[in-house]
This record gives C-alpha cells, sequence and structure tokens, in this order.
C-alpha cells in the first residue's frame, strides 16, 4: 500500500453511530501534538484491518479503547534530524512525525544531525549523535 506525503496522523479507532450519521474519533493527542487543528476540514482515508493470515477481521476483538498511537522511532534507528530548540537541561530537541520529540543531549540550535536513537518512550525518544552535520 502507497503512502501519501500528506499523511498528517494514523491512529486506530472505532466508527459508532449517532442518529443520522457514523461517528470517528480523533485521539486527543493527535490534536495536543500539532497535527491537525479543530475547527479545519481534513480528508479522511478508512483502512481495512487484517489479521495476519491477510483475511479482513469482520467484528474487533478489543474491549479496551483504541491504543495511543505508537512513536515513529525504534531503539537503534538512525534518523537525520535539525535541532529545532533547547530543553529545559540544555538537550537538543528534533521533532519528527506527528510532532514526536527526540532528545538530543549535547546538540545546538540550527545543527543538523545523524542519531541514533538509544531509548524510545510513548511521548519522546532519546538519540545519541553520531555524526555532526550532513
Amino acid at each position: 500500500m502507497e503512502i501519501s506525503e500528506k499523511l498528517l496522523c494514523l491512529f486506530s479507532t472505532d466508527v459508532s453511530e449517532e442518529e443520522d450519521r457514523y461517528v470517528i474519533e480523533i485521539p486527543r493527542q493527535e490534536v495536543e501534538t500539532g497535527d491537525i487543528q479543530p475547527g479545519e476540514v481534513y480528508r479522511v482515508a478508512l483502512i481495512s484491518r487484517e489479521d495476519a493470515s491477510g483475511s479482513s477481521q469482520s467484528q474487533p476483538q478489543r474491549s479496551s479503547p483504541p491504543s495511543e498511537p505508537q512513536p515513529p522511532v525504534d531503539v537503534g534507528e538512525t534518523r537525520y534530524v535539525e535541532i529545532e530548540d533547547l530543553g529545559k537541561q540544555g538537550d537538543g530537541i528534533a521533532r519528527v512525525e506527528r510532532g514526536y520529540v527526540i532528545i538530543v543531549p549535547g546538540a545546538e540550535v540550527g545543527e543538523r544531525v545523524k542519531v541514533e536513537v538509544t531509548e524510545v518512550k510513548s511521548n519522546f525518544a532519546v538519540g545519541e549523535i553520531i555524526e555532526e552535520t550532513f
């Protein structure tokens, strides 16, 4: 499946019925990270969920609310980033997909560095500089 570069966010949600319409809920985190804004109009694509065998699931098999979006980086992954800001302790701050933050100790605002992700949390990651400029 080809995914457009215009994709702002991706998450799983349920479709609920309200009177004469169907409603999808957008996780609060997607709005809080600044990817989307209340009151704006967006195009919505619905993608079928498939199980490991490739067949569609007609009945959702979860009883809990939809999970939060997963971080867009993994431990050990390398990324080229630009430092946009400094954190409270002086560490460099870079942002990647959906506004997700990568903290880069020892980096300065405006630097473009190659980092290796060393730690991943739900709302931020830590990256170690492996190349000063690119």
